[in-house]
């Protein structure tokens, strides 16, 4: 009855759909690590927005990788803006999505050292190569409050690290390239200044990050699961079909072999010239 399942159409159909099962399994499951890692992601920027400042020094030094526990950690910094190393960061957008750029000022710390601070959005100039009006920056000891951030590499964040750029521009957030660049020791990471407001509006702050959604990584891990749960159900409907279809062809035929004989062509040939009653009797009658 189901010998038509050794056909080499259904082996293969029979193969493709027991591959496609650990597949779809192991999407659900990668879709749901992305879930849960968003979730811990949300519940550690949540946390560390809530948590009071502490001094920069306390969390980053000199050659320190800021790790992902610290990020956007508030944090404070006092002492003197050194804008004549300021730099923009290319290619950066703002929180309506405009084209622009990064302000990046390094602050002098009291104790001699620098920490970077990225005094927010500022749009760009009309020709690439020149550089953004950027407005100055508070003269004088000042103490910024911001979320700490770690340094910026391709590989995390995708943006190559062009090289060639014109002079005072960059395309990554690295203190290390800084260091070198300023001559002086330069904490690792850097801090997204939140506090002071600049003042008319500009540069632009950045927003905080985004930490009450989750996405739709859990509805696509239920969304895989469930194709893998339906590849067994649509084998087992094609295959009752195809049984089904084929016990219709075979019963049709057998049918048709009984009454073969009965008003077929054959019979209709042995009535050929047997006197019929009425017109066809005279006409089958020789004339005298």
């Amino acid at each position: 009855m189901y010998r038509f399942l050794l056909s080499r159409q259904w082996v293969i159909l029979t193969l493709v759909a027991l591959a496609l099962i650990p597949v779809m399994i192991e999407l659900g499951f990668w879709q749901f690590h992305r879930h849960e890692r968003r979730v811990a992601q949300n519940t550690l920027i949540a946390d560390n927005l809530k948590a009071a400042p502490v001094p920069v020094e306390e969390l980053t030094s000199p050659g320190h990788v800021v790790p992902r526990a610290d990020y956007w950690r508030q944090v404070t910094a006092t002492g003197t803006f050194d804008t004549a190393h300021e730099v923009v960061v290319r290619r950066r957008t703002s929180s309506d999505d405009r084209v622009g750029a990064h302000v990046l000022t390094p602050l002098v710390l009291e104790d001699g050292r620098t920490v970077l601070v990225n005094r927010g959005w500022v749009p760009g100039a009309a020709n690439q190569r020149d550089y953004p009006e950027v407005p100055p920056a508070p003269r004088g000891r000042v103490t910024v409050t911001g979320r700490l951030k770690a340094d910026e590499t391709t590989g995390a964040s995708g943006i190559k690290d062009l090289k060639g750029l014109p002079d005072r521009q960059v395309m990554l957030i690295s203190s290390r390239q800084q260091a070198e660049l300023i001559g002086r020791e330069v904490l690792g990471g850097y801090v997204e200044q939140t506090e002071p407001a600049a003042a008319g509006g500009s540069p632009e702050q950045i927003p905080e990050p985004d930490h009450d959604s989750i996405g739709a990584h859990m509805a696509y891990a239920v969304q895989w699961w469930l194709f893998a749960a339906g590849v067994p159900v649509g084998w087992l409907v094609l295959v009752r079909r195809e049984k089904r279809d084929r016990e219709t062809g075979t019963a049709g035929t057998a049918e048709d072999a009984e009454n073969g004989g009965d008003g077929g062509p054959e019979d209709a040939e042995a009535g050929d010239g047997v006197p019929q009653e009425g017109g066809d009797a005279i006409q089958t009658t020789s004339p005298r």
